[in-house]
């Protein structure tokens, strides 16, 4: 754990984006507790406040709404719903296409041509119109945003766990597994799946930053989680009707989502490196060659 710590903290600028992904996760546990009253508060006197005004207050730095709420305090409370979406996404998507992928990777009979068919059905329709047609029936509420963009996520985990366990089937330790009795299950849970995980973790990683880009479109176009919730998606589309005048309203939740989806891909990428044996050796020679 230490030599991983040491490979993260060499790499200024993941180390940099793990910092601010763990502020952002401490915001969203902690935000609403700590900001959660200043968020909803009305201030008439504070309508549209530009940023960096000392007179209101600090919670107050990044401006007000057009109802005299702090931006800061909502920018704060709304990460506890924009990331528990997006993880909730990643969550159940990768639950259920690594357990739907294992069963077509092991089960090569009808079963699984009839989950890869189903895999197929899905991909043929765009993830974001899908989340539209589903939303504007079953209505914008958070449950419906979960299971619809994990519904539309579960292709990239089935067809890659899958893909990975036709590939170890073929690795000389499930042979022997075979070879000493090991039945089809045991195999799977013991001896599959834990060397499917790493990889899962590395697409989750890169998954939540699409997710909640997703969840934040959907916001924009009315279809996502509806006031007096508020996501970063929301707060871009009830800034856009100023944004000629106040600018700072969709500014600053769209600056949050950027980051943020630019730190877990930076986080992501990092993963990959660790997974790879290859090349994390070759960022260990590269460190010790700079030293």
């Amino acid at each position: 754990m230490q030599q991983v710590f040491n490979l993260l903290r060499q790499d200024k600028l993941t180390f940099t984006a793990a910092i601010f992904f763990c502020i952002v996760l401490l915001c969203a546990c902690l935000g609403p507790l700590l900001v959660g009253e200043a968020a909803g508060r009305i201030n008439l006197r504070a309508r549209n406040l530009p940023p960096f005004q000392a007179d209101q207050g600090w919670l107050y730095i990044l401006g007000a709404d057009a109802l005299g709420r702090s931006i800061l305090a909502r920018v704060i409370v709304a990460a506890r719903t924009t990331m528990g979406i997006a993880l909730g996404v990643v969550a159940i998507s990768m639950l259920f296409g690594a357990a739907l992928g294992l069963l077509a990777g092991m089960s090569r009979g009808l079963l699984g041509q009839a989950i890869m068919r189903g895999v197929d059905v899905v991909m043929s329709f765009p993830p974001l119109l899908l989340a539209m047609i589903v939303l504007y029936v079953l209505g914008p509420s958070p449950i419906n945003i979960i299971a619809v963009l994990g519904i539309a996520r579960l292709p990239v985990y089935i067809r890659t766990t899958r893909a990975r366990v036709v590939e170890l089937l073929e690795r000389p330790f499930v042979s022997a597994a075979w070879v000493l009795g090991a039945g089809k299950w045991h195999v799977a849970t013991r001896h599959v799946l834990p060397s499917i995980i790493p990889t899962l973790c590395i697409i989750g990683s890169l998954d939540f930053a699409y997710v909640m880009l997703g969840e934040s479109a959907l916001s924009f176009l009315g279809l996502g989680v509806q006031p007096p919730t508020v996501t970063w998606g929301l707060m871009v589309s009830e800034g856009r009707s100023y944004l000629t005048t106040a600018w700072w309203l969709c500014f600053w939740p769209g600056l949050a989502i950027m980051l943020t989806a630019l730190a877990a891909n930076l986080v992501a990428i990092w993963l990959r490196l660790v997974g790879d044996p290859a090349a994390r050796t070759r960022a260990e020679t590269g460190a010790l060659a700079d030293v």
